[in-house]
C-alpha cells in the first residue's frame, strides 16, 4: 500500500475515533507487538514444515530454552538436507529447507499504520527467509492459496541482533519464486508469518550448504518508522 494511502487511511481513521470520543487513541503506538517466544503456549501459535513432506530428508523443531539469568526464548533449529528418500512417490525438484509458519489468526492483523517489520534472533550466520501471507487477491482469487511476500534475513552468529525490513522490501512470490510484477501488499489484511531456511540461496558472505541450523527468537514487532 503507498505511502499516500496508508496516510489518507490513518486519517480517516482518527477521526472516526476522535468523533467517538478516543482521544487518548488518536495514533498508534510506534510499535506494535506480533509474537513473542517465551513460553510453550506463544510456541504452540506455530507449526513446523519441511521438504520431509515431499520425500526430503530435512528435519526441524521448535523448543523453548531458558538461559542463565531466567531469560526465556524459542530455538528454531534443525538439519538441512539435499537427499531424497528412496521410492518416495513425489517428483520434488528441490529439497533443502526447513521452516516455522504461523497458525492463521482469528480473522486479520492489521499492519496499515506501520512501515517496517523487526525481529530479535539469535543466529548460525545463515541467511533465512521472512514470509508474510496476506489475503489471496493477486494469483488465484477465490483459492484457497495465501498470497506470499518474503524477505531475506541474514542473522549473524553470536550476540543477539535485531534484524529490521521494511515492508516495501518485501517481494510478492508465488512457491518460491519473485513475481515479476508491480504489485503492492495490504498491510491491512495480514493472515500470518513464517521463518525459514535454504540449503542453498540467501545473500553474499551468509553460511549456506546442507547441515545444522539454529536460529534463537526472542520477538517480531511491527514498527512505525516515518
Amino acid at each position: 500500500m503507498s505511502r499516500l494511502r496508508r496516510l489518507i487511511q490513518g486519517s480517516v481513521d482518527a477521526t472516526k475515533r476522535a468523533l467517538s470520543g478516543n482521544l487518548d487513541d488518536l495514533m498508534p503506538p510506534p510499535e506494535r507487538p506480533i509474537f513473542s517466544f517465551n513460553s510453550k503456549k506463544e510456541l504452540s501459535k506455530w507449526h513446523l514444515y519441511s521438504d520431509s513432506e515431499f520425500g526430503g530428508l530435512s528435519s526441524a523443531s521448535l523448543q523453548i530454552t531458558e538461559s542463565e539469568n531466567g531469560v526465556t526464548s524459542g530455538i528454531f533449529s534443525g538439519n538441512l538436507s539435499l537427499d531424497v528418500s528412496e521410492g518416495t512417490k513425489w517428483n520434488i525438484t528441490r529439497s533443502g529447507f526447513c521452516g516455522m509458519r504461523s497458525k492463521k489468526f482469528d480473522g486479520f492483523i492489521d499492519l496499515d499504520s506501520y512501515d517496517t517489520v523487526a525481529m530479535k534472533l539469535k543466529g548460525d550466520g545463515r541467511c533465512y527467509i521472512s514470509t508474510i501471507y496476506t489475503e489471496n487477491w493477486v494469483n488465484s482469487p477465490g483459492q484457497m492459496e495465501d498470497n506470499s511476500w518474503q524477505a531475506f534475513v541474514y542473522v549473524p552468529e553470536g550476540n543477539w541482533y535485531i534484524t529490521k525490513i521494511p515492508l516495501a522490501r518485501y517481494l510478492p512470490t508465488w512457491r518460491g519464486n519473485v513475481i515479476d510484477a508491480e504489485l503492492e501488499m495490504n498491510p491491512s489484511r495480514i493472515l500470518g508469518m513464517s521463518l525459514s531456511v535454504n540449503a542453498e540461496g540467501g545473500v553474499p558472505g551468509a553460511r549456506s550448504g546442507p547441515g545444522d541450523f539454529r536460529v534463537e527468537l526472542d520477538w517480531i514487532k511491527a514498527l512505525r518508522t516515518e
